[in-house]
């Protein structure tokens, strides 16, 4: 494609991602040959199964009876009226498990069922991803083994112990930078040794085709319900629609249905850790170049040699170098602008968001709040929607050791 303004409209058109996976320049397949087979499979399988009845309709029976989907539109209004717009909250924290995560785990599972799969493997940072996949597991009754980096099973020691309860084997991870990045390593390395029986339950919107592509889908039930619970309070679209960014599964699911919305912005809020500097944060679209990792082409913090560079966030979600291809796409043509939130403004959003409409955030989601405020003090009186990834219980050790620690 010659310009940014050309792949967007393709990607409007649902044009995108191509047949090789990409989605502009980004995305592709860049994986041992051993693994190529396997992504065929799923491929074809995402091609027959995602667009069949019988799998959307098994698919939508467990979203509404198991999930609870849809999920809540909550209008923030004490929040409102503390930041001078008007903000929306839609409420992933209410799905079952409690994050975003469940609809990929699940869709993810019954795909892999139909494609015969005999176990799964997952990888998880902040652990919702592992509870939703071995919940989903459970459900199914699939064997389930989730690849966790050894900083994260530390900072997330509930949701260790939740993934355990639902009946997965909790692998450590002690390798590399021992948190997500490590986490999907160890789970490509185990699927590469079996490629056919194994099914890799990938997390967000990121990896080698179709991947990017099947997580979008599997999440862009978020947009769907958000924009017609939207129109059918307001009468009308909202000025901004606002989602975290990591990966990115959370924020693509919200922003697809409003893609060709001109009028609504779009704003994905990154990790900006502890400031600019590599090393100190996760923004990737903020700060990344070009490059492969995870089987993808996308934007990377990677140093001047080309190494991925370690990163760092409060939020353990977040606390990843690359972004997916699709974000990158949408970054490039304009059509989405990314912003970042440091740490201290993510834990201000959480304690603003608990003492003011009584909802503890997952510090992941913390991070839209956090830009949502920056939006309403340059848009006063505006209305934006702003996706509520997951919900905090998991982040207790961590604001233990923070926002309650300067407590008296």
């Amino acid at each position: 494609m010659s310009t940014n303004s050309e792949a967007l409209q393709a990607l409007i058109a649902g044009r995108l991602p191509d047949s090789h996976g990409r989605f502009g320049p980004y995305g592709g397949r860049y994986v041992p040959e051993t693994l190529i087979p396997a992504l065929e499979r799923l491929a074809d399988g995402v091609r027959t199964h995602l667009p069949a009845s019988e799998f959307r309709q098994a698919f939508a029976r467990e979203l509404a009876s198991w999930v609870g989907r849809p999920t809540a539109l909550t209008y923030a209004g004490r929040l409102s009226a503390e930041w001078g717009a008007h903000i929306w909250l839609k409420r992933e924290d209410l799905a079952h498990t409690g994050a975003h995560k469940i609809n990929n785990a699940l869709g993810q599972a019954l795909l892999a069922q139909r494609l015969g799969a005999r176990r799964i493997v997952a990888e998880t940072g902040a652990g919702q991803h592992g509870v939703a996949s071995a919940a989903a597991c459970a459900r199914l009754g699939l064997p389930c083994t989730v690849y966790m980096g050894e900083i994260d099973m530390e900072r997330q020691a509930p949701n260790v112990g939740r993934m355990r309860l639902l009946g997965a084997t909790v692998v450590p991870v002690t390798a590399g930078d021992r948190t997500l990045r490590a986490a999907i390593d160890e789970a490509l390395r185990d699927w590469v040794s079996d490629p056919l029986g194994t099914y890799y339950l990938l997390g967000s919107a990121v990896g080698p085709h179709p991947y990017p592509y099947l997580v979008r889908e599997l999440q862009a039930v978020i947009g769907r319900e958000a924009r017609a619970q939207f129109q059918e309070a307001a009468g009308r679209l909202p000025d901004a629609v606002i989602a975290c960014v990591g990966g990115g599964s959370n924020a693509i699911g919200m922003f697809h249905e409003f893609v060709a919305d001109h009028d609504v912005e779009l704003i994905g809020i990154e990790a900006g850790g502890r400031g600019a500097t590599l090393g100190g944060n996760a923004a990737t679209l903020s700060f990344g170049r070009p490059g492969v990792l995870h089987g993808s082409y996308s934007l990377l913090l990677q140093n001047a040699d080309g190494q991925i560079e370690e990163t760092h966030s409060v939020s353990a979600g977040l606390d990843y170098p690359g972004v997916g291809p699709e974000h990158a796409l949408l970054a490039q043509s304009g059509r989405v602008r990314y912003r970042t939130a440091e740490d201290t403004q993510a834990l201000e959003a959480v304690r603003a968001l608990c003492q003011l409409e009584g909802i503890l955030p997952a510090l992941e989601s913390a991070h839209a709040i956090a830009g949502a405020k920056v939006w309403a003090a340059e848009h006063a009186g505006g209305t934006v929607v702003v996706c509520l990834s997951g919900r905090g219980d998991k982040d207790m050790p961590t604001l233990q050791q923070t926002l309650l620690a300067e407590r008296p």
